[in-house]
């Protein structure tokens, strides 16, 4: 995903990523040509949720980062370098668990199933069955 400055139909750089506060996370992004900035805050559920899947938002050690091009959800792409989760245990999934996976919307699902997978494992569990899909329903708020 990338931001576009919509007068000089540039990308966006990063320029600060503010820490969660009361639950709510800050990016600032900027034009390199123009100078106009935007920002985009997450609501204290939406942080929560990212966080709870061991996600790290934003630069290391910081608000502001000097690499321009970082993005602070690159840890929620596989395959890129903050993305990559060391290698955890499998978790089954019964048939029922399955089946209400796929009611959830399709661009969501893995992360869904990253999270409660993670929450089953947090929880002693290797295997996703209804119960555990209910306990991380209200875990999660949803």
């Amino acid at each position: 995903m990338k931001f576009l400055c919509v007068p000089c139909d540039t990308p966006m750089k990063l320029q600060s990523v503010g820490p969660p506060e009361r639950g709510s996370l800050s990016i600032v992004y900027s034009c390199p040509e123009c100078g106009y900035e935007m920002a985009m805050l997450t609501n204290a559920y939406e942080t929560q949720a990212v966080q709870s899947l061991g996600v790290r938002i934003g630069p290391e050690g910081g608000t502001k980062t000097s690499d321009a091009s970082a993005c602070p959800f690159a840890a929620m792409i596989p395959g890129t370098e903050d993305g990559q989760a060391a290698e955890a245990t499998p978790v089954r999934w019964t048939a029922a668990a399955e089946a209400r996976l796929a009611n959830i919307p399709e661009f969501v699902r893995p992360m869904a199933r990253a999270g409660i997978e993670r929450y089953a494992r947090d929880n002693g569990c290797l295997e996703v069955d209804e119960k555990i899909l209910d306990a991380a329903r209200d875990f999660f708020g949803m």
